[in-house]
C-alpha cells in the first residue's frame, strides 16, 4: 500500500476502531499457481497488546479454504469525495479534487481448521457477536443436529498478523483552514461514511 508520511497509523487503537466500525474484511492470498484470490468475510477481532488474532470461517467449496499460510487482510474504513471547491484557498493553490479514507493491510499468517469443536466455538462466538450488535439473541445451537450438520459444509481460519499498515489519508498535507473547512462540509452530509470521514478527521487535528 502506498503510504506518504503524512497519513501513516501508528495507534494501535485506530485499528481497534477500524474493526469496531466494520468487520467485513477482504482476505488476499495465492492459490496454487501464484495468482491473487480474495474473499470477502465477517470477522473476529481480537488484540492483546501487540498480539493480534483474526477468526473467520469460509463455505467448504471456497478454494481459499485450502490456501493456508501467507495472507493479507484489508479492513476497510469510512472514505469520502473531498471537493476543491471546499477549500479556501481553491484559487492560490490550484487545488483538485481527491478522497478522503481510512484502511488497514495486514500482513501475516493464515492457520485453517474443520474440527468439530472448533467450528462450534468459533459459530457460536461469531453468532453471540453479531446477534448483539442488532439487539437480537439467537444462538448457535450444537446440540440440535441440523444446525451441527451445517458445520461439516465450512471451515475455520485463524489469521496471526505480524505486519501492520494503518493509512489514515484525512487531509494532513493541507493548511488548518482547509482541514477545517473539510471538516465542516463532510459534517453536513447526510452519508454515514461522509461524518464518519469528518469526525476521523478532527481526532487529527493538533
Amino acid at each position: 500500500m502506498y503510504q506518504p508520511r503524512a497519513f501513516v497509523g501508528t495507534d494501535p487503537a485506530q485499528l481497534d476502531a477500524l474493526f469496531a466500525a466494520d468487520p467485513f474484511v477482504t482476505l488476499l492470498t495465492n492459490d496454487e499457481a501464484g495468482a491473487p484470490f480474495a474473499s470477502h468475510v465477517p470477522v473476529l477481532y481480537h488484540r492483546d497488546g501487540d498480539r493480534i488474532v483474526v477468526e473467520g470461517h469460509w463455505a467448504k467449496p471456497n478454494p481459499q479454504a485450502r490456501h493456508a499460510g501467507d495472507a493479507l487482510l484489508i479492513v476497510h474504513g469510512p472514505h469520502a469525495y473531498v471537493s476543491p471547491g471546499w477549500y479556501p484557498d481553491k484559487h492560490e493553490a490550484g487545488r483538485v479534487p481527491t478522497w478522503n479514507y481510512a484502511v488497514a493491510h495486514l500482513r501475516g499468517r493464515l492457520e485453517t481448521f474443520d474440527d468439530a469443536p472448533s467450528l462450534t466455538d468459533l459459530v457460536a462466538r461469531l453468532s453471540r457477536h453479531f446477534e448483539a450488535s442488532i439487539g437480537s439473541d439467537w444462538e448457535f445451537d450444537a446440540t440440535d443436529a441440523r444446525q451441527h450438520a451445517l458445520l461439516r459444509g465450512i471451515v475455520g481460519f485463524r489469521f496471526m498478523p505480524d505486519r501492520i499498515d494503518i493509512k489514515l489519508k484525512l487531509s494532513q498535507n493541507h493548511p488548518m483552514a482547509n482541514r477545517q473547512a473539510v471538516i465542516d462540509a463532510l459534517s453536513s452530509q447526510q452519508a454515514d461514511d461522509a461524518r464518519a470521514v469528518a469526525a476521523l478527521m478532527r481526532t487529527t487535528l493538533p
